[in-house]
């Protein structure tokens, strides 16, 4: 221990540590705060909620990291048999539906409802489709009013089964980034307009308490490429040639046009959705391909704040915020997210964005996800939480991390939160060390992952005080060599895929963290002083 802190005391003075004591009373006045972050989570496709894998997945981050809803894309999928037509005659389907909302609701977990996409007899003839498993997103508008008898039948269907006062806690978006003409809407902005409209009066037809809203786009941009109807894609864009992307002003996707539209119809807007993902893939038309811009770490926040301001000054300036597509980046074959680093920048966003926000939805707890078919590798970059097999990831322990705290703020600093529970009064504290030198631009595969591996260290010094003599704190270290399963499944020659018992010791050391516990000395204090290595997170957890 002596020689541990003669090191300490060097990298200190040497200036490769930065140092700050600080002291909290656990019987100082708190602040309450949401968790928003334990709000909503996202998943693939309805029809893979009603696989085993996904519904024990779905149960674990329910219970240890505190989900309330999901979201997820294609309820009405074909693959989920809403509708059936013979003979000219429309007749819905809704038992897929049923038994997925069945049992997410028996896991005390609801539906974030996306309403997407078009059943083939209601997408237009020809139908362009998006993903392996051709999800229709064509939209004939003189189907529209299809659209809306289906919309306003299953909304119905809901409440009868479920109950009012269940469903008016559940949230209608409509759509899926229907900006994106080359993705995931095959139409033009008027089009998504008149669509929301058309399911937000199905939706009220049923009761007018119900909660809708949209407009569900991408990622912020720093340019108009989707001002006009469709995007444009007719030349080079500013992100290609400004010297920083950070100095740029980056605005939100539809969403002021979308609320004016709103405003002008006289259509309700219970909640403002869109994905403030911290990167942007601008088309150039000179190479015909997207370019991959990572933004610096405070970018999420920046759109937030974007997103409050625009909101408070429209005829909706009640209306919730959910973000209900967020990760490092919206590439399900990016390698980062397997690693450690994201967690850091997990725990930095969402501590950073208090009380700004309903929810921030991490896209997604599983790697049970095939937009792209599935992964070549048990870790190819999935988004996921938790890989294809069960494994926890950092990303994992971030959220159980966060969902430990106490919903009052005691402090926060740049690396440090401590928090207490109004109900019990215990006191749960977390540090992260996102390094000053990573600021510039979020963890992502631009950049190989050995980048990573450097930064300045913190050091974790503070003191608790006024506690009874004798309390218990936890504490829990997630870092290169603890809890990080990528790095544990490379040193085991990375088996693909593992046999079941070297799944069953990865699960073991995937979820396991390296703990050791501290006690309050007779003057009712507790000090804790340790190294936090670049990207570790540590949970300080009152335990008695």
């Amino acid at each position: 221990m002596k020689k541990l802190l003669i090191v300490v005391l060097f990298l200190v003075q040497a200036g490769m540590i930065s140092a700050q004591s600080v002291s909290i009373s656990a019987k100082a006045e708190g602040e309450k705060f949401e968790h928003f972050w334990s709000k909503c989570v996202g998943a693939g496709r309805a029809n893979e909620g009603l696989r085993a894998g996904w519904l024990e997945q779905l149960e674990k981050v329910q219970e240890n990291c505190g989900f309330e809803y999901v979201r997820f894309h294609g309820i009405f999928h074909d693959d989920m048999f809403p509708v059936f037509e013979k003979n000219g005659e429309i007749t819905y389907n809704w038992q897929y539906i049923d038994e997925l909302f069945d049992r997410m609701l028996d896991l005390n977990v609801r539906p974030f409802v996306e309403l997407a996409y078009f059943p083939t007899p209601l997408a237009a003839e020809n139908s362009k489709t998006q993903f392996w498993w051709k999800a229709n997103i064509t939209p004939d508008p003189e189907k529209f009013d299809e659209w809306h008898n289906m919309v306003k039948a299953f909304t119905q269907h809901c409440v009868d089964r479920y109950g009012i006062d269940e469903v008016l806690t559940w949230y209608f978006e409509v759509w899926n980034e229907p900006n994106l003409y080359y993705g995931f809407f095959d139409g033009t902005k008027s089009q998504y307009f008149e669509l929301y409209k058309q399911s937000v009066l199905a939706v009220r037809a049923v009761d007018d308490r119900l909660k809708v809203g949209g407009p569900s786009s991408s990622n912020f941009v720093a340019d108009d490429r989707y001002a006009g109807e469709i995007e444009s894609r007719d030349g080079d864009l500013i992100t290609f040639t400004a010297e920083n992307i950070n100095d740029l002003e980056w605005k939100g996707v539809w969403i002021e046009d979308f609320l004016e539209y709103c405003e002008k119809e006289k259509l309700p807007v219970d909640f403002v959705t869109t994905h403030p993902y911290p990167t942007d893939y601008p088309f150039n038309p000179r190479t015909g391909k997207g370019k991959d811009f990572s933004r610096y770490v405070n970018s999420t926040k920046d759109d937030i704040e974007w997103l409050n301001k625009v909101i408070s000054e429209s005829a909706f300036p009640d209306a919730e915020i959910h973000l209900t597509e967020w990760n490092t980046s919206p590439n399900s074959r990016d390698a980062m997210h397997d690693f450690l680093p994201p967690a850091a920048y997990i725990t930095k966003v969402n501590l950073d964005c208090i009380g700004l926000t309903n929810s921030l939805a991490f896209w997604t707890f599983t790697d049970i996800f095939e937009e792209k078919g599935g992964g070549q590798s048990i870790f190819h970059g999935g988004f996921g939480m938790i890989n294809f097999q069960g494994l926890v990831k950092p990303s994992y322990h971030a959220y159980r991390m966060l969902h430990q705290l106490g919903d009052e703020k005691l402090f926060k600093n740049d690396y440090l939160f401590v928090s207490r529970d109004a109900g019990d009064g215990k006191v749960v504290a977390l540090a992260y060390n996102y390094p000053e030198d990573h600021y510039k631009a979020v963890p992502s595969s631009i950049r190989k992952i050995d980048k990573y591996e450097n930064g300045k260290s913190r050091q974790l010094d503070f003191t608790l005080s006024d506690l009874r003599p004798g309390t218990q704190f936890k504490v829990e270290v997630l870092d290169w060599e603890s809890g990080n399963i990528y790095n544990y499944w490379e040193r085991m020659g990375k088996p693909e895929p593992p046999t079941r018992e070297q799944i069953k010791v990865m699960k073991q050391y995937a979820e396991n963290l390296k703990t050791t516990l501290v006690s309050a000395d007779e003057n009712g204090q507790v000090s804790i002083n340790q190294e936090l290595t670049p990207w570790s997170l540590v949970l300080i957890e009152q335990v008695n």
